[in-house]
């Protein structure tokens, strides 16, 4: 069990410039998906309403939401801090990748380039993890 939870949560990218770009890329892509996508859950938009959330797989409206609401608003903050970082990025990359498969599928390319790059990043989140500096490795450092 023990060796499970390294394998999710440690991540090294091998030297210290790395890491650190690791961490500055995991904060900025936070930042903008939280600004961007994760203020529109709350703030209204020119006219005043909240965003509409598309629903392309047809789930219960509350789920949908849900998952949408926490992806661009709770996820962005686990990443800017490292916190679980490959299990919090699955609902952003599968809401990412809907968005780019499904509901911009018959759009152009400029419309669809904003999933893509976000579904692109994430992945690769995924792939590397968090990097050195963050609360993941830092926590195992002092459980193992």
């Amino acid at each position: 069990m023990n060796e499970i939870i390294r394998i999710i949560l440690y991540s090294d990218a091998g030297n210290n410039l790395n890491n650190y770009a690791l961490l500055v890329f995991r904060v900025l892509l936070a930042l903008e998906l939280f600004r961007v996508h994760g203020m529109k859950k709350f703030r209204g938009g020119a006219n005043g309403q909240r965003e509409v959330v598309p629903n392309p797989l047809h789930l219960p409206s509350k789920l949908n939401a849900m998952v949408a609401t926490l992806s661009d608003t709770i996820v962005p903050f686990l990443l800017m801090l490292g916190v679980a970082t490959r299990l919090a990025v699955l609902p952003t990359i599968g809401v990412t990748a809907i968005g780019y498969f499904v509901v911009h599928r018959k759009d152009s390319l400029e419309v669809r380039d904003v999933p893509y790059m976000y579904t692109l990043s994430l992945l690769l989140l995924l792939v590397l993890g968090p990097g050195r500096y963050s609360i993941d490795v830092q926590f195992l450092y002092h459980l193992f």
